[in-house]
Order: structure tokens, then sequence, then C-alpha cells
């Protein structure tokens, strides 16, 4: 039996980027700081930009990658509602593989096939007023991208690809003798994506991509339990047991302009602007066929997140042997201060890489990267938060480190 997440999906985020968005599915993403759209000659850029594999080597590329995952446990020091709390969410640690990878040519085409996890969450609180909403938020995505670049002319590509997103989670919330809500599923949606690749000269790379929103949709069914007469006073009515119900939430589109240039030390720098369409995120709204827990559970309640811009920088040296990299990110959250919440305590984030690829051989090669975020959030009282918040969010550091191996064939 099909089980509602979702949830999860817009409550809680491994906090990688504003919202609940990964963009580091990859060694190198990783070691440039997703810097690596408009310059990459590896097997991931049949997710990053899949226009560009008709300017690869004429072989087959495949790379596999394993990251590891390392949240801190954010802490909160404040005021809900004039209470005064001081509280820790849980550390998290998680492990996350990802597949990409690049044929031959096909006439004059290429295709490309990306696994990766472009989406995750998790948030647990162990205390109150926290586990009102998260006492625990996970949600685990995978994408499935397969795509066809064309070469317009010698030195314009283009690409088209399809986007089959497979997300599945678990939320629980309580209150003690009040309500509690624990729920369980999956779903199976689909988007698109765009790409353009221009090579104006050999040491220059002009790129664009558009990666469509995907609605994640879940149909399936809760176990809920609301004793209305702990709320309302003698009443007879108790909610208990699984009811079916239904939420919709967006995975944003994302454009990306991107721009490199190589110098004759064989250094590439790369500059990437980042729009993410989050305004698309306007409430959470689950909906229950049994009208009792639709009107207890079922509430509307208002997101309103903005579109936001994110700014990356990668530099990459290459050498005999080795490939180093280097990133920078700014990444602007898309969540307003007004309904900033415990389930998603996101912020502006700052985050710097650092990674390298050493050839085996002219077939082999092994790479290792590692990138930091940080980010801290604080609600004034002027913020007139939704949630009745006042204060600050700290301590919401993310590690990453990533281990890879690529092959041609």
């Amino acid at each position: 039996m099909k089980k509602i997440a979702l949830l999860s999906l817009l409550a809680s985020s491994l906090a990688f980027a504003g919202g609940y968005k990964i963009p580091e599915t990859s060694l190198n993403a990783l070691a440039l700081g997703a810097a690596n759209i408009a310059h990459n000659k590896s097997a991931d850029t049949a997710y990053y930009n899949p226009a560009n594999m008709v300017f690869m080597q004429d072989v087959n590329h495949a790379e596999f990658d394993l990251m590891y995952i390392g949240l801190e446990g954010t802490k909160f020091e404040g005021s809900v509602d004039g209470a005064p709390y001081n509280i820790s969410a849980k550390e998290e640690n998680f492990i996350v593989p990802s597949l990409h990878f690049v044929s031959s040519k096909l006439g004059n085409a290429r295709v490309g096939l990306s696994v990766v996890v472009p989406a995750g969450l998790t948030k647990r609180w162990s205390d109150a007023p926290a586990i009102y909403k998260a006492e625990e938020f996970t949600l685990q995505v995978v994408e499935f991208n397969p795509s066809i670049a064309i070469p317009i002319t010698q030195k314009l590509g283009v690409a088209f690809g399809f986007r089959i997103v497979h997300s599945e989670g678990t939320v629980k919330a309580s209150r003690t003798g009040v309500y509690s809500q624990h729920l369980e599923g999956d779903s199976i949606d689909y988007g698109y994506n765009l790409a353009l690749a221009y090579k104006p000269t050999s040491q220059a790379n002009i790129s664009m991509t558009y990666r469509s929103k995907v609605n994640l949709t879940e149909e399936g069914s809760a176990n809920l339990f609301y004793d209305a007469d702990s709320v309302l006073g003698p009443n007879p009515a108790l909610l208990q047991g699984d009811y079916a119900a239904g939420v919709s939430i967006p995975l944003p589109a994302i454009l990306s302009l991107a721009a490199s240039y190589t110098f004759e030390t064989d250094t590439t720098v790369e500059f990437v602007y980042e729009r993410n369409f989050w305004s698309a995120y306007k409430s959470l709204n689950f909906e229950y066929e049994n009208p009792y827990a639709e009107g207890v559970f079922g509430t509307s309640t208002p997101k309103n997140w903005k579109d936001s811009n994110g700014f990356r920088l990668g530099i990459t040296q290459e050498l005999e042997d080795m490939t180093l990299m280097a990133g920078a990110v700014y990444d602007r959250t898309p969540v307003p201060e007004k309904t900033l919440s415990f389930e998603l305590p996101d912020s502006d984030s700052i985050a710097f890489s650092l990674g390298g690829r050493y050839k085996i051989d002219d077939t082999m090669e092994l790479g290792l990267a590692a990138l930091y975020s940080m980010r801290e959030s604080e609600l004034k009282q002027s913020d007139n938060n939704i949630n009745g918040i006042v204060g600050k969010f700290s301590n919401a550091g993310v590690l990453m480190v990533s281990a890879g191996i690529s092959y041609k064939f």
C-alpha cells in the first residue's frame, strides 16, 4: 500500500543549496562548486550540459562516483510564540552514488545517461516545539536522465533530455496526547532538459542549460491520530487510522548561463549564473478524502517562496597526469523570513571546494573532491514570522566528500 511522504520534501533539507536541490552530483561538480557546465570533458557532462557531448573524444565515457554527506546538527536559540527555547537537531550522515555515461558517435549524434540524486532532505529534531512539525523528515530522490546531443555546426551543439524522477520518504510529527502523523510513500514524475554549447574559439566556451520543473506527486495513505477531546474539550470525535491522501510539490525549473576560458597555462576559469524558479512553491496543501481528516490535517500552509540566484566560480588546472580543481559558491535562499520554520531553516549559503583527478593511463582516472557549505539565519520580531519564531539558527554546515573512477572504452 502506497503511503504519502512528500511533506518531507518541503520540510527539511540536506542544505547543499537554496531550497532542497543538490547541485553537486558528480566528482567534478563537487570539486568546482557545480561550475562545470561550459567546460567539461568528462562523462558527467551528460547531466550538466549534454550539448557538450558533441565536442568530446569519440569513445565511450563512463564514470561512477560515491559521495559522503555529513550534516551538522542545526541549533536554534530564541523563542517561539514568546516562550524561550535552546534546542538542536540531530547530526546526519549519508552515502550517495551517481553514474554518468556518454556514448561514442552514433552517426553525428551522441547519447548520454546520468543517474543522480538532484534533491534530498533530512531533518530530525528531538525536542519541542520542533517535533510538532519535524520529529523526522527524510526524502530520497533519484533521477534517471537520458539525453541526446546533435552538432549544428563545428562550433555549436544542442541537446535534449528526459527527466524521470523517483522519490520516496518518511515524515513523522507528534504532540503527546494531541496528534501524530506517520507518512511513507513514493512517486515517479517526469520533466525535460535542454542544453546549448557554443565554442567561438578553441579556448572559449559559452553554454546555456534549462531543466524543467518536475511536480513531485504523491497519492496514498497516512497513518493519523488526533484526539479532539484534548483540544476542544468533551467531544467524542477521534481520528485514528490510515486515510487516503495526496499532495503535489515542485522541484523548480533551473536556468544556467555559463562561460569559460582556458589560458595558455592550461588554466580554465568558469563562471556560472543560475536562476532557480522557486516561486512555483506557493503553499503546502495535503488533501484527504475523509472530510474529518481533511479538516484536521489538510489545512493549506503558505510558503510563498521566491525565485533565487546562485553564482558559481570554478578553476581547473591541467597538469601532465593530474587535473586540479577548486570552486566557490554563493547561493541565495528562496525561503522568506515570514514563512521560515523548523522544517526548513534555510538561509543564504557560501561554499568552498577543491579536488583532483589522477590519470592512471589513457583509459582510466581516479578522483577525490571535497566541499564545505556554511550558513546561518536569524529571525527578528520585525520579520513577523507566521510560526512565531524569533531567534537564530546556527551550526548548519555541510561537509561533502566524493571519490570517483572514470573509464574510456
